[in-house]
Formats: structure tokens, C-alpha cells, sequence
């Protein structure tokens, strides 16, 4: 492993474990191994480090769901595939997920937040265009795909908690009963 991958794994250990603003620069370096002038050469800060790792691991993850969310005209099949397209990846990468979660729920003027806020966007814009092609089909849907598509992560955002913290298992029998308990209220 070379040293900006160094840095990279043990800086996602240390920030999943205790949060960003928990860890300083010295505990990263020391824990790869590296010195500071080597964090700084490849990444200029802390907060340059904790770009890189956002957009390192985001990627993934939103080509994983940009594919499953491709709408078919089926939409609890979709829905079904977005779910597992999240917690499958959750599931794989758990300290990156952990860490992004709970930038989301830093405080608006931190830097974790700045740094998730972007990403967040693009979750649920990609979401809200899966919820405005469905309610072609779907018209009670219709001029609601924001609060579906805020509702929808938050769901899943939820059980992949839950899963992280060990009181649920991600698996296909939650992708179902999420999936089919999240549509009684859209259809309704």
C-alpha cells in the first residue's frame, strides 16, 4: 500500500470511529505511519483529506445506485434494487458509510457537513428524478417526488443504521418488507 493510500484508510478508520472533527492531523499521520509534510503533499489538509475520501468512496456507491434506479416502468422492482444497491454497499464498505452518515447529520456550518452536502444533493436529486418519471405512471404521485425521494433515503438510511449498530440485518427479506412498507404510503 503506498502512502496516500496509507493515510486514506486509516484517516476513514479514525473519522468512522470518532467523527472528523475528533481526530487530529497527528493522530492520522502517526496511525499510517507518515509524517505531516507527506498528508500535506498529497492532500494540502485535513479537509483536502476528507475530500478525497468522500469522493473516492461516493462514487461507487452513486454509479451502484444511479444504475438500479434506472426506472422501467416497475416501480417496486426499482425501488427493490435501489434499497440493495445501498445496502450492499453499506454492507462492503461500513466505516465509509458510518463516517457519511454522520456528516450528514453534522451541524450546517461544519466542515463535515460542507463536505457531505453536495453529495447529499446528488442522492436526492437522482432519487427525485426516479420519483418524477414514476409518477408518469403513477399519477397520485405526482408533485411529490421531493418529500418520496427525502423520505425514501431516509428509510434507507435508517435500516443501514440499524444494521451498522447490529439491530437489523441487511438482507433480502428487509429489502422486501422495506420496500413494500415505504409503497403503502405512496399508493395511498
Amino acid at each position: 500500500m503506498d502512502n496516500r493510500a496509507k493515510i486514506l484508510s486509516n484517516a476513514l478508520k479514525l473519522f468512522a470511529a470518532r467523527g472528523y472533527d475528533a481526530v487530529g492531523t497527528q493522530e492520522i499521520v502517526d496511525a499510517a505511519g507518515i509524517t505531516k509534510p507527506t498528508l500535506y503533499h498529497y492532500f494540502g489538509s485535513k479537509e483536502g483529506l476528507l475530500k478525497a475520501l468522500l469522493e473516492t468512496n461516493f462514487e461507487p456507491l452513486y454509479q451502484s445506485v444511479r444504475e438500479a434506479a434506472a426506472y422501467q416502468h416497475d416501480l417496486p422492482l426499482t425501488l427493490e434494487r435501489v434499497v440493495l444497491a445501498y445496502f450492499n454497499f453499506a454492507d462492503k464498505h461500513r466505516p465509509y458509510y458510518r463516517m457519511q452518515l454522520s456528516m450528514w447529520f453534522a451541524p450546517v456550518d461544519s466542515v463535515p457537513f460542507k463536505a457531505v452536502a453536495e453529495l447529499n444533493r446528488r442522492q436526492q436529486q437522482l432519487l427525485e428524478t426516479l420519483f418524477l418519471l414514476a409518477a408518469e405512471d403513477h399519477g397520485n404521485m405526482r408533485g411529490r417526488h421531493q418529500m418520496y425521494a427525502a423520505t425514501f433515503l431516509g428509510m434507507i438510511n435508517t435500516y443501514v443504521s440499524l444494521a451498522l449498530n447490529g439491530y437489523a440485518s441487511v438482507n433480502d427479506d428487509l429489502v422486501y418488507k422495506a420496500v413494500h412498507q415505504f409503497m403503502h404510503g405512496i399508493f395511498s
